[in-house]
């Protein structure tokens, strides 16, 4: 089983408000993230929230989803993957797919494919290209699940990630939501254009 994993659990100090709760296609960032999974046919999905976890909570419809709430969230991204993982590590959870709330813009086809390339490749750590740009979401393998959970939590994933990328790896999609950051007031805008 591939999991779909999405952390919101920072405090979206750039965005000056919770990106988790910025409309996006008449949702909120996390429920349509949720939504492009589901359509994907990802069947367990967890969210990690940490800065105004309980606001989240109440304000999206986050129901059959597993909420995991970082209390460490200050202390990096890193904590929240590793909470992330920590619920997920169930034996029949064979890789997760790392969706990060700011990039609200995938695509469930896009999932299908990152999904359908690691049933092929079996690689460590898939990731969508676009124009041979790399994006979001990442699938990462089970393999990696101890190594990422023994990372210090301001040590990025990527130190561990790197160590795994292949070519086998990448994949490229016709989506352009994979490079889709909003991190800023300023790119909302845009999006909402």
């Amino acid at each position: 089983m591939i999991a779909g994993l999405i952390l919101a659990a920072g405090e979206s100090t750039r965005m000056g408000q919770d990106k988790a709760l910025l409309l996006h296609r008449g949702r909120t960032f996390v429920e349509t993230i949720v939504q492009a999974l589901r359509d994907a046919g990802l069947e367990r999905i967890a969210v990690v929230l940490g800065h105004h976890a309980e606001e989240i909570r109440a304000a999206a419809n986050l129901e059959g989803v597993e909420v995991v709430v970082n209390e460490d969230y200050s202390r990096g991204q890193t904590s929240s993957l590793q909470a992330g993982l920590r619920k997920l590590a169930s034996p029949e959870v064979e890789a997760v797919l790392l969706s990060l709330v700011d990039h609200p813009g995938i695509s469930s086809e896009t999932v299908r494919t990152i999904v359908a390339r690691f049933r092929e490749t079996q690689c460590a750590v898939i990731i969508p290209t676009y124009h041979n740009q790399r994006g979001h979401p990442v699938l990462i393998a089970r393999a990696l699940f101890d190594e990422l959970l023994r990372l210090a939590p301001d040590t990025g994933a990527n130190a561990i990630l790197r160590q795994h990328y292949s070519e086998k790896g990448m994949v490229e999609v016709n989506d352009a939501g994979i490079l889709l950051d909003i991190d800023t007031p300023e790119a909302y805008q845009k999006l909402l254009r």
